[in-house]
C-alpha cells in the first residue's frame, strides 16, 4: 500500500489516487533540509509539522493546516505519518507543540518513544530558533 523513497532531502508515503471527480488520498513527505513534514492534497501543500533535531530526540514545536483546508482530518494524518517516521528510524518524539501532545495523549502507541519536555529542551529550542 505505502512505498517510501530513500530519504535524503524529502521521503513521501505514497498512497492510491482518488477515483474520477474525488481528490486523492493526502500525501506526507518528509522535507529534511527544512526541518518539517508536510501533507499534500492534490500536489498543493496543505500543512506541516516542524521540528528540530537534538541527538536521538525529534523535538516538535508546531503544526499548521492552511484554513482551506481545515476540519478534514489532516493534521492528524500529518501528525500520525510523521510520528511513524520517527519510530522507523529509531528516534524519540518530545511534543512542545500542543498539537502534537494533544495527539499522544489519544495515541498511547507512541508512549513508549515520548520524552517530557523540560525547561533545559524548551531553552535549547528557542536557541535553535534563534528566539
Amino acid at each position: 500500500m505505502n512505498e517510501q523513497t530513500e530519504q535524503t532531502e524529502q521521503t513521501e508515503r505514497v498512497e492510491p489516487a482518488g477515483e474520477a471527480g474525488r481528490p486523492a488520498a493526502p500525501v506526507v513527505r518528509h522535507v529534511d533540509a527544512r526541518h518539517r513534514y508536510e501533507i499534500l492534497v492534490d500536489d498543493k501543500r496543505a500543512g506541516l509539522t516542524a521540528y528540530r533535531d537534538r541527538d536521538d530526540r525529534r523535538v516538535f514545536f508546531h503544526t499548521e493546516i492552511d484554513d482551506a483546508y481545515a476540519g478534514q482530518g489532516l493534521a492528524g494524518v500529518l501528525v500520525e505519518q510523521a510520528l511513524s517516521d520517527v519510530r522507523a528510524a529509531g528516534m524519540r518524539i518530545v511534543p512542545v507543540c500542543p498539537y502534537v501532545a494533544r495527539f499522544l495523549k489519544k495515541h498511547e502507541e507512541f508512549a513508549d518513544i515520548t520524552d517530557a519536555v523540560t525547561p533545559e529542551v524548551l531553552r535549547w529550542l528557542d536557541n535553535q530558533l534563534g528566539r
